[in-house]
């Protein structure tokens, strides 16, 4: 079984409106943590595509009109992403993606490669969420605790970090960074070591 850490940047919230900036993520086998595979593209878009930025969002990633511009065509992003999960044999039985907001980068990940595509090659469909992760790990050592489960949890990624003696992500945000970030908090929570002992 293999996950596929992934993280995005865009030019807000809204995947009607917005479009996406950058995409990165890492291809893991999950029963040893070993890393496949790295991928990253700053995405250029047009400047009618920047003049709907959210300034709220470019300012957490940090994003200019000069670096988008570096950036590739979304077109050939997609076929780089296509050909990579070909050749890596991804496939909904064998693969999941873990993201911290998944809703979110679904959507921005679907502005790249179409659903009819990503059903067609028979992609993941489980788009898994580090909180959720969180909260069942909280959920259990609770129970065998028998202690009461608190009125208030925080289920940020930096929240989490912080409960295991991490640093928070760096501002400002990169996808890269925070795939990083995402995996480190998903060792620190889940592990990798504890697969091979079955």
């Amino acid at each position: 079984m293999q996950a596929i850490f992934l993280d995005t940047e865009t030019t807000g919230l809204d995947p009607t409106i917005h479009r996406l900036l950058e995409i990165a993520f890492k291809i893991v086998d999950i029963p040893s943590g070993y890393e496949k595979l790295t991928y990253q593209a700053v995405v250029k878009q047009p400047k009618e595509v920047w003049e709907k930025r959210d300034p709220g969002s470019v300012e957490v990633n940090g994003f200019t009109w000069e670096k988008v511009q570096v950036g590739k065509e979304e077109s050939i992003i997609r076929d780089e992403i296509i050909q990579i999960f070909t050749d890596l044999q991804i496939e909904r039985k064998s693969t999941v993606y873990i993201c911290q907001n998944p809703a979110f980068d679904r959507n921005f990940f679907s502005q790249l490669i179409d659903l009819h595509t990503q059903e067609k090659n028979h992609w993941p469909y489980h788009w898994l969420d580090l909180a959720s992760m969180y909260w069942a790990l909280q959920v259990k050592r609770h129970r065998d605790l028998h202690a009461p489960f608190p009125k208030e949890l925080i289920l940020s990624k930096n929240s989490i970090a912080q409960q295991y003696g991490l640093p928070i992500e760096t501002n400002p945000h990169s996808a890269l960074n925070g795939v990083d970030h995402l995996l480190l908090c998903y060792k620190a929570a889940i592990g990798f070591d504890s697969f091979l002992q079955n």
